[in-house]
């Protein structure tokens, strides 16, 4: 579901901040929903889209998450120990009736494209087609509700706006992330990339976000609850259009034996709409030889899902792109007088990240060279650094606080609708939380700052996390 992005006239003066979209998790059962995609031009606003995705969902433990305000951990602890009741019975399934859908599953993966590298082959992250394996996916869809559904496509363009009038004000980012800049040193180095873009007064004409918000369901309070909002290489917008037509596939054949109707799966065009905007970008960049350029990990196992967006902007919108990692761009990099940014002998009017999200992706300082030219440069960056700040968990805890949604948006009914679906975010620095965690850790997960990482030890706190809490806190962290 979704429709074309736009671009219509602002209400917003040229001062103002704007934004991008969402995926989503459940937690008894757990859901991916793809994204949302906007592209802002001063003065301009678009209209964003949000694109269902039943797809990538596995059985976990069950988890009670925790929201905002006082008191829900208590909340909590009433509600641990019954779980939700998922639609179907699935180990009442015949044997052999799973083994058969698992058998055409694979077929079928296999013969269109849903697909990764295999980390046990070499060079399975370098050279297209060698090493190829199944990517991971549900045999079946998990119902989800309609009205939460319905919710996340409503919550899609107040955080679209919400980013983007976020990462307008740098005042705000630098403030809110000072305390994390002097503890991570990652942190830190995009800090001073963002810092020298506003020494310069570096100004972002149009900008690009193709994000995914996380969301899970939780099955005692029937709550909707945004986990993250990911502003940068948000992945799996081409593999997972694949899960929704393999799961149609496979309730063709079985859907009968099931009970289950393979209409009720919905379309899934997050491909088609990741590809548009990026083509509605570069067309408002203006430039009918530059390219699009897709920047990427040295060993990228998830490249076909990649390559899905690259193959739709050839062939639907004649856009070329090369794919570079920063390395290379460092290497191959230049600006023009006029901020024209030149890879090789390539104009580049759209820079699309999938790398430089983590530590991991600058081990020398080649990379944080690459980054800064491509900051610098009049290209569309999406994400901008601006953006990418904006998406940090501690931006997300900023703005869980009382009174700041109403710094960016005006609309009383858009605040309460965001802080409906936010689940309860706390840094180390609230010490009476740390002491709730340490005590009642089943009640929370440990997320990391940065982008890529997931829990820090696993769905929930263990053992070794309550004794690095308990340290952390006697430090004063």
């Amino acid at each position: 579901m979704g429709t074309a992005a736009a671009v219509q006239r602002s209400a917003y003066p040229p001062h103002t901040p704007k934004l991008s979209g969402p995926k989503y998790n459940q937690s008894n059962q757990s859901f991916n929903y793809n994204s949302t995609t906007n592209i802002f031009k001063t003065h301009f606003r678009s209209q964003p889209q949000l694109s269902l995705n039943k797809s990538y969902c596995c059985w976990a433990k069950k988890i009670v998450p925790l929201r905002c305000g006082s008191g829900k951990v208590s909340e909590m602890e009433a509600q641990e120990g019954s779980a939700a009741k998922p639609m179907i019975d699935f180990h009442g399934i015949d044997e052999g009736l799973v083994q058969n859908m698992v058998y055409d599953a694979l077929v079928w993966s296999s013969l269109h494209g849903l697909v990764v590298g295999d980390k046990n082959v070499q060079k399975s992250g370098e050279v297209p087609g060698v090493g190829m394996m199944h990517a991971p996916f549900s045999l079946l869809p998990v119902a989800f509700p309609e009205n939460h559904w319905k919710l996340a496509c409503e919550v899609a363009p107040i955080c679209n706006e919400l980013v983007d009038r976020v990462s307008l004000d740098g005042n705000f980012l630098q403030e809110s992330l000072s305390r994390t800049k002097k503890v991570d040193d990652f942190t830190s180095r995009l800090l001073d990339i963002h810092s020298k873009m506003l020494e310069i007064n570096k100004k972002e004409e149009i900008r690009l976000g193709l994000h995914r918000s996380d969301y899970m369901l939780d099955g005692q309070t029937k709550s909707l609850l945004q986990i993250e909002l990911n502003t940068i290489s948000s992945s799996f917008s081409g593999l997972s259009c694949l899960v929704s037509e393999l799961h149609r596939s496979l309730l063709k054949h079985y859907g009968k034996h099931l009970g289950l109707d393979p209409k009720q799966v919905p379309v899934n065009s997050a491909t088609n709409k990741f590809a548009e905007a990026l083509a509605k970008a570069w067309t408002e960049y203006d430039d009918s030889s530059a390219m699009v350029m897709v920047v990427v990990q040295p060993e990228e196992r998830n490249m076909y899902d990649q390559h899905w967006l690259c193959a739709i902007l050839q062939e639907s919108y004649n856009i070329r792109t090369i794919r570079r990692t920063l390395a290379q761009i460092d290497q191959e990099g230049k600006l023009l007088p006029d901020g024209t940014l030149i890879v090789g002998s390539q104009a580049i009017s759209v820079v699309y990240f999938r790398a430089g999200y983590a530590p991991t992706d600058y081990p020398s300082e080649a990379e944080w060279r690459a980054r800064l030219l491509m900051e610098q440069s009049s290209a569309v960056k999406c994400p901008s650094i601006a953006y990418h700040l904006a998406g940090t968990k501690k931006i997300q805890q900023e703005l869980a606080k009382p009174n700041v949604l109403e710094r960016f948006l005006e609309s009383k009914e858009d605040v309460a609708k965001l802080q409906k679906c936010f689940a309860g975010l706390w840094s180390l620095d609230d010490s009476d939380m740390v002491k709730e965690a340490i005590k009642k850790p089943k009640l929370f997960v440990m997320k990391p700052q940065r982008e890529g990482g997931g829990p820090i030890s696993g769905l929930h706190f263990s053992y070794s996390s309550c004794t690095c809490m308990c340290c952390l806190h006697a430090d004063n962290y």
